[in-house]
């Protein structure tokens, strides 16, 4: 599989994209505003101690108190001066509050980014990863990457770790590992120790809630976790950072220096179309290459996935098109999680197939393709309703946190008011103004979709108000505003009236779209400028275009207009 990655660099924000055959299948982004805190490592003051929960909640110096589960302070606790404050558990989960004390000091490391309104997760179980190996300072445990399949390579690595393992310490080997010879992995751990002694140094000599070690910047940490024998290529936009890039692959591994290309544009996502991928990566429904799609539905206790087969009608029967929608839904699913980031609990309703057989076919592909992905996944299986369940690790926040905010007018619920509750909302509230103002002229500006129901059909709903309060009704259409704003203000200076209701005369020449069919006159289309309509004779066969049209009668409320050859 050719694998390449893509690194494009701004003044305030760093771009990162792994493609598989051409793919996007991973992005990540760092802004100046907003760096990366997994991995980074504090000294932190325990500030609440909540055995009902079984956590803690720590000052490490961030907006939020972290959150540490009682599972992570169950091993080490390091401690204020250095020492280790040991503590076993065999058959049964301690009182938090037999661990920790408020007002302790600890050293704790985050595990998990503050996402919404929650604190960053952390752990005293401290890890230092290098290129090959992860150094486990608290632990005295040696582990083997599962990517690493072959059995003698994974004996071969186990014995070198033993050997070279500091006392008292841990060791994991990482899958970039598989192969590297016994003068590396030295070569690494010497780098990690004197990592993990200036990080003692620090906390020794300081008091929380202090930073002791962040972590690698994006690109460097791309460099250490992601650029291994199995990418073929590395692009950056930048000769600055390329030459970083070099420089810091001299120290890792000098044989992909050679994979490393400055790219001929600044603008490298544009080149390759990542833009787009990653705008496609922010809606709900993700088109398939068969016609069918799948929508995908973000909340923050679950992700919920569907697959529909759309506009795929297949070729045999429809076993078989359920089946190859399933497939072909189950890859792309595999895709947009790591895509998107998306972690936590994850439900995905397939199309019902009714072969186990196929049931199963569906299942193996996800899991092969699942099996590309860095991040921890775990197929639960089908459930009684026939869905399947499964979990990705949530370490940093998915894309759309990243990238997006909740939409300040629906507040993240992803709907808002119909333009007939508006307009009905609006009519009561114009209304009451009409009733208590003695003014003789009102200004409603609304939403063009608002304000053509508060003008009606023919300018009626605009008449019968103005006849029922004797007052004269302006209406502009704003195409700024929100579907949900409006504004109704008494006028009682004339000049402010002066052309503001009719923005056409007769005789003008003009463009725009055609919208719809006319209520009363089908044949005739309707264009909206703002909230006023114009009527264009035989304009339906023209809907959804553009066209050029004379205004040929001008009324208060509408005005009458043809279509020109263009």
């Amino acid at each position: 599989m050719y694998r390449e990655i893509l690194v494009q660099v701004a003044e305030d924000e760093t771009k990162v994209a792994v493609l598989e055959e051409g793919q996007l299948v991973e992005i990540y982004v760092e802004r100046g505003l907003d760096q990366r805190l997994v991995g980074n490592i504090y000294k932190g003051v325990v500030k609440n101690v909540l055995p009902g929960m079984q956590a803690a909640f720590v000052d490490i110096g961030l907006e939020k108190n972290a959150f540490l589960y009682v599972e992570d302070v169950l091993t080490n606790i390091y401690g204020l001066g250095g020492e280790i404050l040991e503590y076993s558990s065999e058959t049964t989960q301690p009182n938090i509050r037999d661990l920790l004390k408020e007002g302790q000091e600890i050293i704790v490391q985050i595990v998990k980014e503050p996402i919404g309104t929650k604190g960053a997760r952390i752990t005293t179980r401290l890890t230092l990863p290098g290129r090959y190996l992860v150094l486990m300072p608290m632990v005295d445990y040696i582990g083997i990457s599962r990517r690493i399949e072959d059995e003698a390579e994974r004996e071969r690595l186990k014995q070198i770790a033993e050997e070279i393992k500091p006392g008292n310490m841990g060791l994991i080997v990482r899958t970039v590992a598989e192969g590297a010879s016994k003068e590396a992995f030295e070569q690494d751990l010497q780098s990690l120790l004197k990592m993990w002694e200036r990080i003692k140094l620090r906390g020794n000599n300081t008091s929380g809630p202090m930073l002791l070690h962040k972590d690698l910047e994006l690109v460097q940490r791309i460099l250490r976790d992601i650029f291994t024998d199995d990418i073929q290529k590395l692009s950056v936009n930048s000769r600055s950072v390329m030459e970083k890039v070099i420089d810091y692959l001299e120290v890792i591994d000098e044989s992909l220096k050679g994979r490393v290309f400055l790219s001929n544009t600044s603008k490298l996502f544009e080149k390759y179309a990542v833009d787009q991928e990653i705008a496609q990566a922010l809606k709900r429904k993700v088109w398939l290459k068969n016609g069918g799609y799948v929508i995908i539905d973000e909340t923050e206790a679950l992700t919920a996935v569907d697959v529909n087969t759309g506009k795929f009608i297949g070729a045999t029967d429809l076993e078989d098109t359920v089946s190859r929608t399933n497939c072909e839904a189950a890859r792309e699913i595999a895709r947009q999680l790591r895509l998107r980031n998306i972690g936590g609990i994850i439900i995905i309703d397939f199309i019902d197939m009714d072969t186990e057989e196929h049931r199963q076919k569906v299942l193996s592909v996800l899991e092969e393709e699942l099996k590309k992905d860095k991040v921890k996944t775990h197929i639960l299986g089908i459930t009684s309703l026939g869905f399947v369940e499964m979990t990705r690790k949530k370490v940093r926040q998915s894309l759309s946190s990243t990238l997006e905010k909740s939409c300040p007018y629906c507040e993240g619920k992803g709907r808002v008011l119909s333009e007939q509750t508006v307009y009905l909302k609006l009519r009561e509230e114009l209304h009451e103004v009409m009733a208590r103002t003695s003014a003789e002229h009102i200004i409603v500006e609304a939403h063009p979709l608002v304000a053509a129901l508060v003008i009606g059909v023919g300018g009626n709903q605009q008449l019968n108000l103005e006849k029922e309060y004797g007052k004269s009704i302006v209406i502009k259409g704003k195409e700024h505003y929100h579907l949900s704003e409006y504004v109704i203000r008494p006028v009682y200076n004339t000049f402010d009236l002066c052309g503001a209701q009719i923005p056409v005369e007769e005789g003008q020449i003009i463009k725009g779209t055609i919208e719809e069919r006319h209520v009363h006159s089908p044949d005739d289309g309707i264009v909206r400028l703002g909230g006023y309509v114009v009527q264009v004779e035989n304009g339906a066969v023209k809907l959804g275009e553009k066209v050029l049209m004379e205004i040929e009668k001008v009324f208060r409320t509408y005005a009458k207009a043809k279509i020109l050859p263009e």
